[in-house]
């Protein structure tokens, strides 16, 4: 499947097209993430958590909310899933994913790990007939995810359909045209959140090299990243558009500007940063 589907307003979309009931292995960040959107939608008994050891928080929500939660594979013989999430670490994914081979006619397979190809969760699985691969990132745990996602070739339309919604409960969600580009997604929107946590770090210290106090500088800092990302969501502008819409001639944001974007110098770290990302991906995904 290719082409993006994506609604540029990053809002949440609802999964009555999810077919349950659905088994999240490993209740981690993104699993738990996944887990807690999901309740909200799914009917009770469709929703199974796998893990050894879920966090105490997990464990809590989910009990309020009527879900199993299992330590192993063993815990779906009763009832099978429709779709096995596998939010395992990407290490523990070669040991973790052999386990729902008996799974690979029947269910859908999306994965969320992180340098994990489809060839190796389609030898590990057991050529599965149903396997999409999926990139989401840290902003699913509040709903604002923007998730990539590509299909094992031979994937039924229907169980991309499924996958889609299933990942469109965390946020938004695009369609690559090869899984050669989740490389690059990785370093652009998987990476992307701590660059701007970087960015709200030196804005905060560019506050305190002008004599304000520490604790003013990381209050303006933050809320001015958080302000404009809101704004960003909430119009029909493109960046630059707002960026100009900032910008008055001769005005103090067009000096900090020249000094930012003279000779391209912010857009060349940017891509030197996310080039060096993507060549990480690809070394750790063999």
């Amino acid at each position: 499947m290719s082409g993006n589907s994506l609604n540029s307003t990053g809002a949440q979309h609802t999964v009555n097209s999810v077919p349950g009931p659905v088994a999240i292995i490993g209740a981690g960040n993104m699993g738990g993430a996944i887990a807690r959107a999901l309740v909200r939608h799914l009917g009770p008994g469709q929703l199974v958590l796998i893990d050894p050891h879920p966090h105490p928080d997990i464990v809590t929500a989910m009990n309020a909310a009527g879900v199993s939660i299992h330590p192993d594979a063993a815990g779906l013989s009763a009832r099978p899933p429709a779709i096995v999430l596998l939010a395992v670490k990407p290490q523990a994914m070669a040991s973790v994913a052999p386990a729902y081979r008996w799974l690979a006619a029947s269910a859908l397979f999306v994965s969320v790990a992180a340098g994990t190809t489809l060839a190796s969760l389609d030898a590990w699985l057991g050529t599965p007939a149903a396997l999409v691969r999926c990139m989401p990132n840290l902003p699913a745990s509040v709903g604002r995810a923007i998730t990539a996602g590509i299909a094992k070739p031979g994937t039924p339309a229907s169980a991309c359909t499924a996958a889609e919604a299933l990942m469109r409960s965390v946020g938004d969600f695009v369609w690559l045209d090869n899984e050669a580009q989740i490389d690059a997604v990785t370093a652009v929107s998987g990476s992307g959140p701590a660059y701007v946590f970087h960015l709200v770090e030196c804005l905060a210290a560019a506050a305190r090299s002008q004599g304000l106090p520490a604790d003013v500088a990381a209050i303006l800092a933050r809320r001015t990243v958080e302000g404009a990302g809101a704004l960003l969501a909430a119009s029909d502008r493109s960046p630059e558009q707002l960026r100009i819409s900032v910008t008055s001639p001769g005005g103090t944001t067009e000096a900090a500007l020249k000094v930012l974007m003279e000779g391209q110098r912010n857009e060349n770290l940017v891509v030197e940063a996310v080039t060096a990302a993507t060549r990480r991906a690809r070394e750790l995904a063999g």
